[in-house]
C-alpha cells in the first residue's frame, strides 16, 4: 500500500468515526438535553443500560459543565459531522482541512476535563452523583476506553491534517 492508499485508508476510518458520532450524538448524548418524549422509550433504556454497565454518572447524573459540553456539541459539532462524513469517504476534499482541525482541537479540549473526572473524581462524595460511578481503577479503567476514541481520534485527525503532504497546501503565488 503506497502513501495514496494510507491517505485512502485513514480517510476511509475518519469517515466511519464521524458517522459513527453522528449516530452517537443524535442516539445518545443529546438525550440529556432535549426533551424525554423526544426519544422512543427503547433508546432511553439503551441509553441507561449503558451508563449503568459502563457506571457514567456523568451521561447519567450531568453536571451542568458536562451539558454544557453536549450543548456545545448540539451547536458546533452536530451540524459539522455529515459534513465531515461526506468529505472522508468522499476523500480528497482539501476544504475540510481548517474545519477538521477547529473539531479536532475543540472536541480533545472538551475531553480533557471528562477523562480527568473519570480518572480521578471521588463520586461517593459529591451528591450531584449520587453515589453512582466507577469505584475500582478497573471500572475507571472501563469507562475510560469509552471516552478515550474521542480524544485519540481527533488528535489523530489533527496530527494528520497539519502534517498531510496532501493536505498542507501552500498558497501559490503568482510570478510577476
Amino acid at each position: 500500500m503506497g502513501i495514496l492508499g494510507a491517505r485512502r485508508s485513514l480517510e476511509w476510518l475518519l469517515g466511519f468515526y464521524f458517522l459513527s458520532q453522528l449516530a452517537s450524538t443524535l442516539l445518545f448524548d443529546l438525550q440529556t438535553l432535549l426533551p424525554r418524549d423526544f426519544y422512543p422509550i427503547q433508546l432511553r433504556n439503551l441509553l441507561k443500560w449503558c451508563t449503568q454497565e459502563f457506571k457514567d454518572p456523568l451521561l447519567q447524573y450531568p453536571p451542568i459543565w458536562f451539558k454544557s459540553f453536549l450543548f456545545c456539541e448540539l451547536l458546533f459539532q452536530l451540524p459539522f459531522l455529515p459534513i465531515a462524513t461526506y468529505a472522508f469517504f468522499k476523500g480528497g476534499c482539501k476544504w475540510i482541512r481548517t474545519p477538521a482541525i477547529i473539531y479536532s482541537v475543540h472536541t480533545m479540549t472538551t475531553l480533557i476535563p471528562i477523562l480527568s473526572t473519570v480518572l480521578w473524581e471521588d463520586f461517593s462524595k459529591i451528591s450531584a452523583f449520587k453515589g453512582q460511578g466507577p469505584k475500582t481503577f478497573h471500572e475507571r479503567l472501563a469507562l475510560m476506553c469509552v471516552y478515550a476514541p474521542y480524544f485519540l481520534i481527533p488528535l489523530m485527525l489533527l496530527l494528520f491534517m497539519l502534517w498531510s503532504p496532501y493536505y498542507r497546501y501552500e498558497e501559490k503565488r503568482k510570478k510577476k
